[in-house]
């Protein structure tokens, strides 16, 4: 099943449970002003900003701190700060697959950060281009199916362009090509349709299982990484039963 990542699902239940709202905001005006020097400080012009906002919003972050970080990154009021989008491959635990997402104004030292995590959490940094190619770029939009109305879902979602749509016990995900995402979320925004997460991801190509015995270990090993300042995304193939989490 292409949308729901045991991962995936585990990060947006974490994050609804995390009271360091102070480290998330960091981590969320990072993207913010690295999306406005890329794109410019109008979102409707500017998708990837448009998108930081959004989820920026969803997460809490009052207006003005928004604005302070668009500010902070446009035109003369632009700082020495310069954070740049890199992206660190490796392995895990069982042989899986990992891709952390940084935000970086310090290559060296985010490097190290990485690569310290892979090693005490028994994993390996690899070389680029390692990993990446198993993992697809798409867009998705994750709707609670408390109140929804899967169908009705799936419909909107389809005519407004997307891929495809699944639905398990507790959400709704809407997968599509990453430049119909923003589309695609107006569609069931203007049709009343509340939706809790709303972004561009990876999802791997073959999802690889995992024994029950490495899934502790992995877990960990995603969490070390997703808890560094500088990481602001993670991205598995692991694979794993419920039971093996609780394990």
């Amino acid at each position: 099943m292409a949308g729901h990542n045991k991962w995936s699902k585990i990060k947006r239940k974490k994050a609804a449970n995390d009271s360091k709202k102070g480290a998330n905001f960091s981590k969320l005006s990072r993207e913010i002003q690295v999306a406005t020097r890329e794109g410019g400080p109008d979102p409707d012009a500017n998708v990837r900003l448009r998108l930081a906002i959004d989820r920026a919003k969803r997460d809490g972050m009052p207006n003005d701190t928004i604005e302070r970080a668009i500010d902070k990154a446009s035109g003369a009021n632009a700082d020495a700060d310069s954070f740049e989008t890199v992206v660190y491959e490796g392995y895990g635990p069982g042989g899986v697959a990992v891709l952390a997402i940084a935000l970086t104004d310090n290559r060296n030292r985010t490097a190290a950060e990485v690569r310290n995590a892979f090693t005490r959490h028994g994993g390996s940094l690899g070389e680029t281009g390692s990993v990446a190619w198993q993992f697809d770029t798409v867009g998705q939009v994750v709707i609670p199916v408390n109140g929804a109305d899967p169908d009705e879902v799936g419909l909107i979602a389809i005519d407004a362009g997307a891929s495809d749509v699944e639905t398990d016990e507790d959400e709704i995900v809407v997968t599509t090509e990453p430049g119909d995402l923003t589309d695609v979320a107006n569609a069931m925004r203007e049709a009343g349709v509340d939706f809790s997460e709303m972004n561009v991801t990876r999802l791997p190509q073959t999802p690889l299982e995992l024994e029950s015995g490495s899934v502790g270990k992995a877990m960990r090993l995603f969490e070390a990484l997703e808890d560094l300042d500088d990481v602001s995304e993670v991205f598995t193939n692991a694979s794993f039963t419920e039971e093996a989490v609780v394990a």
